[in-house]
């Protein structure tokens, strides 16, 4: 079957929307499962590679990548590599800002993280921002300043962890759009999981343990699957939708973070996370307005002056 076409300014279809919701509650899941682990004395280098290594194997069978060789050869193979380390980054700063940070506290501020995208696409990609979004970013920025209060007692390194797994993610997203253009679809997917596994490796005999419980067996199992499984579903909903109509609905990954948050760890965020989240949500719901906007106006076929104009603004 055909996916749904795309359209650059239509409504995304409730089959799309409803494969973020449920990317969402897999994320949250796999960040419950996470914080469990390390909070339970797990290293956070052995909890890491566990997750990537669960994932490799499930991409790989899910690919059959043993008959694609062609379609998983690498075109660029040291930036798929330098894009694997940006996702160890996000992903072991993620677990270690788990170990002190409530999920919806966490999640908050990885919210930030298409803003960083938008102020670094001029120097890396060449895709330069507007002083609106700049000015949206800026006020994003003040939504983490809020959550985090350095200064205060509330600032600890979980903080620290959490804006850097952000910055890693960034640029991991940065990296994707970079090789898209050359690197297959399948490479992409595979790589992100496959090396950081190997990379993660020696941390097995020098920090891991073997679990004395079944619940920890399949929770460090269940890693990789709610990672896998949740970068599937959002890659399938994107086929059926442009990232534009779906930009609100990933946001609602508060509402699971919260949730989860509360049934797993007896947590609820405190209002200065809720209030920052909420400056964040909105504006980086307005960047995906001006960029829409900015779509529009380029599909209607401007004059080059109008077309720069517009981007400047």
């Amino acid at each position: 079957m055909n996916p749904t076409p795309k359209s650059a300014d239509g409504a995304a279809p409730a089959s799309a929307i409803l494969l973020v919701f449920a990317s969402g509650v897999l994320f949250a899941c796999l960040d419950a499962s996470a914080k469990y682990l390390v909070v339970s004395g797990f290293d956070s280098g052995f909890v890491t590679w566990a997750r990537f290594a669960v994932h490799a194997v499930l991409v790989a069978i899910l690919f059959k990548a043993w008959t694609l060789p062609a379609r998983l050869r690498m075109e660029s193979p040291w930036r798929q590599a330098v894009r694997a380390l940006f996702m160890v980054g996000a992903t072991i700063f993620n677990f270690l800002a788990l170990q002190t940070l409530q999920l919806a506290e966490a999640v908050s501020i990885l919210f930030f993280g298409p803003m960083v995208i938008t102020a670094l696409a001029g120097p890396m990609l060449g895709e330069w921002a507007g002083w609106r979004r700049w000015l949206a970013v800026l006020v994003g920025f003040v939504g983490v300043l809020v959550i985090t209060r350095p200064g205060f007692a509330a600032f600890d390194a979980g903080h620290l962890f959490a804006i850097c797994s952000m910055l890693s993610g960034s640029l991991y997203a940065l990296m994707t759009r970079a090789l898209s253009a050359t690197e297959t679809s399948e490479s992409l997917i595979f790589y992100p999981a496959i090396l950081p596994a190997l990379l993660l490796f020696p941390v097995v005999p020098l920090r891991g343990e073997i679990p004395g419980e079944p619940i920890m067996w399949l929770l460090l199992a269940a890693l990789g699957f709610f990672g896998g499984l949740g970068h599937w579903l959002l890659i399938k909903a994107y086929r059926q939708a442009t990232a534009t109509a779906l930009a609100p609905y990933p946001y609602l990954q508060m509402v699971w973070a919260t949730t989860a948050g509360y049934l797993v760890f007896g947590q609820l965020p405190d209002r200065w996370t809720l209030i920052g989240a909420a400056i964040i949500i909105a504006s980086g719901l307005y960047i995906v307005y001006r960029e829409h906007v900015l779509r529009l106006r380029s599909s209607a076929g401007p004059n080059s002056e109008a077309e720069e104009l517009a981007k400047k603004l």
